[in-house]
């Protein structure tokens, strides 16, 4: 046992009600974890309402300002934005601003990590409320010191005179208080939340903290262990759980035969319906359990076929649903008066989170209160699903955010807390679930796998007419993008309850402009209705790295055909001024030399290299990346040398943190190119584990990634979380067209694939 592990006992940590709490710009030690509950004590704290500035601000006894965030940081560092944001409006120290986040229990739902929207709309939610907090200070210091408030200004949270006579600090004016001031909300919860004050926020030229490339702190104690993680937490009297699925998907149990583990001490079964979970006392005799206890199961026959025929079965399904995007002109009136028409389809596979560990969760129920530890990126819908899941009141429920071991969407985080709830009321006693390695890639909803089929008509001169571009796939939410939905669970679909499918996938996010102009998407039905391991769901940029892989990739094969540099093709046809402005920064910084592709100087055999480059926007952020590539044209094998992202962002609250989240985006969207693919057969999903589905180790690491960031502070702050990972995947295809002449439109680039692709 670590020192740290017999300081932070369980009774201390359930006197903090688990919370989480991230000190911006200092370590994140116990004592900084434990302090929350004496700044929470100071007097009674209002109830929790989006209408209040109570539930975003508060200013502590010491004068420190605590910051109440209903999203959370899933690994990129958001909370030392959020903090800067807080700190440059309230005229404090950064280090004076504690970012307390993830907690149901302590902030309101601001829709968790989703969609790129930390500083986008959470941010800007924070960024008001403490102006608004601002406001009201210096007006309680005018009243106090008898001073016009426009006659006052804030130095470090003291508000003082102009000569500096008279002066109140925000400690003295409501240290260990709370306040009482209403906010205009707009009645929406989640990412749309926003509720401004009076107040407006500084003109950025008054900026002082914000933009700042100030370093987050968190990273030893996460590298040491010195920090709890999810799979950390213990209550007094938990118990732990193992949830059994079944060998053959879709197979329902049909005999139990519970005396098949009486020899395990404590082993119990719970079954509700089709769902099959064990406990014990001891985790490795729930594991046991699970292993041992024989079940029956019904002889099912999934519409599962060997993942070779993916992309055939696409092709041929039946159409659910058809949505185009705004068509411009008249598409096929201009392919029939084309020169030449140049055609292409891509294929993605289905995509596993494969996080660094499988998930879990914790469920207590206790006095009628129900408490929830999850990893969850979305803490706020697991208290809604854990509530019907169990049938209480959802303000019975608080659910609390401790990290995990990542989350790029909509991953098996919401299930476990489904599970262990379940667990947690059949039993009466806390339930610990922990997966394992299999059922967390095997069984966690998955990236959708699609087609893409592309088409450009030229007239004579070689310029584009007309364009068209459709996607086809699995629907990119087969299952919800959070838990708070029962059917949104493998335990809800397990239990019977009613599904609820929505049909949805996407568009090529980019400016070009084209005469005539189509794209839309398809959809086809799930190959399982109920308790799939290929329920589609979220996975980080939901669909945008194999649109804009298909999109992009086309781009440059239309440029080779009428044999234009892509640097200069693209700029041709873009007509948003920021699209224009990050593809040249991408290829100054680059040192892009103008010519077709691919580059007749590479020799046919040996290694190779050559470069490419793709853009896309998403969510009001635009992103140019170009990839310098090696081609083992021997063993097939990629490395991806080098990135040079080019990003545009809007205003850049931290550049440090903005760099560091690209370059996650940059190895993830690399290794999900040329390594992840879930196979599968007719009974499920066989990528299990780290063998069957690889994903890019440290020695494939891209030697150099250089960053273009582009600060626009006139412009609201847009989203960086996911955008650089969008056109990762075309730039590396299109670079590997420049080395070897040869275009591959499947995903992964595995050397098998590519040595094929070669020959």
């Amino acid at each position: 046992m670590t020192k740290l592990d017999k300081a932070f006992s369980r009774r201390s940590f359930l006197k903090t009600g688990g919370m989480l709490v991230v000190s911006v710009g200092m370590p994140v030690t116990l004592d900084l974890v434990l302090g929350v509950n004496q700044a929470l004590a100071q007097n009674a704290r209002p109830p929790l309402a989006p209408d209040q500035l109570s539930s975003y601000i508060a200013i502590n006894a010491d004068g420190s300002v605590s910051a109440f965030f209903g999203k959370m940081d899933m690994g990129q560092g958001l909370f030392v934005a959020i903090g800067q944001m807080v700190a440059e409006e309230l005229d404090v120290g950064f280090n004076r601003v504690k970012v307390i986040m993830g907690d149901t229990g302590t902030s309101v739902n601001q829709g968790g990590a989703s969609g790129s929207t930390g500083v986008q709309l959470g941010g800007k939610q924070m960024r008001m409320a403490a102006a608004e907090a601002r406001r009201v200070l210096v007006d309680m210091a005018a009243q106090k010191l008898s001073v016009p408030a426009d006659q006052l200004s804030v130095v470090d949270g003291v508000v003082q005179s102009k000569d500096g006579a008279k002066k109140a600090s925000y400690k003295d004016l409501i240290g260990g208080k709370y306040f009482n001031v209403p906010l205009e909300w707009n009645k929406q919860t989640g990412n749309a939340l926003y509720a401004p004050g009076k107040a407006q926020p500084k003109n950025p030229s008054e900026h002082k903290v914000v933009g700042k490339p100030i370093p987050r702190q968190d990273i030893a104690p996460k590298v040491y262990a010195q920090e709890n993680f999810n799979t950390d937490i213990r209550v007094p009297g938990m118990v732990h759980g193992r949830i059994i699925r079944p060998a053959v998907a879709g197979a329902v149990p049909v005999r139990v035969d519970e005396s098949s583990i009486k020899g395990i001490k404590g082993a119990r079964v719970v079954r509700d319906k089709d769902f099959i979970g064990v406990i014990a006392d001891r985790e490795w005799d729930a594991i046991k359990a699970s292993q041992q206890l024989k079940i029956e199961w019904s002889d099912a026959k999934p519409p599962f076929f060997d993942s070779a025929e993916l992309y055939n079965h696409i092709r041929n399904a039946p159409v659910r649903k058809r949505q185009d995007d705004k068509p411009v002109g008249d598409v096929a009136a201009a392919f029939k008066t084309a020169a030449k028409v140049i055609e292409a389809e891509y294929e993605w596979p289905f995509q596993s989170h494969a996080c660094m560990g499988p998930a879990c969760a914790l469920v207590q129920i206790k006095d009628g209160n129900v408490t929830v530890w999850t990893g969850s990126q979305k803490p706020h819908f697991v208290a809604n699903g854990v509530a019907d899941t169990i049938g209480v009141p959802v303000d019975k429920v608080r659910a609390i955010w401790v990290p995990g071991p990542g989350s790029y969407g909509r991953n098996d985080a919401d299930d476990a807390a489904a599970d262990a709830a379940v667990l947690a009321k059949a039993t009466g006693k806390p339930v610990r679930v922990q997966y394992m390695r299999d059922q967390g890639t095997g069984w966690d909803p998955k990236g959708p796998a699609s087609i893409h089929r592309a088409r450009a008509a030229l007239d004579a001169s070689g310029n584009v007419i007309a364009y068209e571009f459709i996607s086809k796939g699995f629907s990119r939410v087969d299952v919800d993008t959070n838990g708070s939905k029962p059917a949104a669970t493998l335990a809800g679909q397990l239990r019977g309850e009613p599904l609820a499918y929505v049909d949805g996938f996407g568009t090529p996010a980019e400016s070009y402009t084209f005469a005539n102009k189509l794209v839309g998407w398809e959809t086809v039905a799930p190959l399982l209705d109920r308790g799939s391991p290929l329920r589609s769901a979220h996975l980080r940029d939901p669909v945008g790295p194999q649109i804009h892989f298909a999109s992009e990739s086309f781009m440059d094969e239309v440029a080779s055909a009428v044999g234009a540099d892509p640097v200069e093709f693209r700029l041709k046809y873009l007509k948003d001024p920021r699209d224009i402005a990050v593809v040249k920064a991408a290829a100054e910084k680059a040192g892009w030399k103008p010519r077709p592709s691919p580059n007749k100087a590479n020799p046919g055999t040996g290694t190779v290299s050559g470069r490419g480059i793709a853009y896309s926007q998403r969510g009001g952020t635009v992103v140019a990346i170009v990839a310098e590539v090696d081609v083992d044209r021997t063993t097939g094998k990629i490395w991806a040398r080098k990135f040079t992202v080019a990003h545009d962002c809007g205003q850049i609250i931290n550049p440090d943190g903005l760099k560091h989240t690209i370059e996650g985006n940059i190895v993830q969207g690399t290794s999900r190119t040329l390594w992840e693919e879930v196979t599968f057969n007719a009974k499920g999903v066989t990528s299990v584990d780290w063998a069957t589905y690889p994903i890019l180790d440290i020695t494939e690491a891209p030697e150099s990634i250089e960053c273009v960031l582009i600060n626009r502070p006139d412009v609201a702050p847009s989203g960086a979380g996911e955008p650089s990972i969008r056109a990762v995947s075309a730039a590396i295809a299109n670079a590997i067209f420049d080395a070897t002449g040869v275009r591959i439109r499947r995903v992964p680039f595995s050397p098998d694939r590519v040595k094929a692709a070669l020959a």
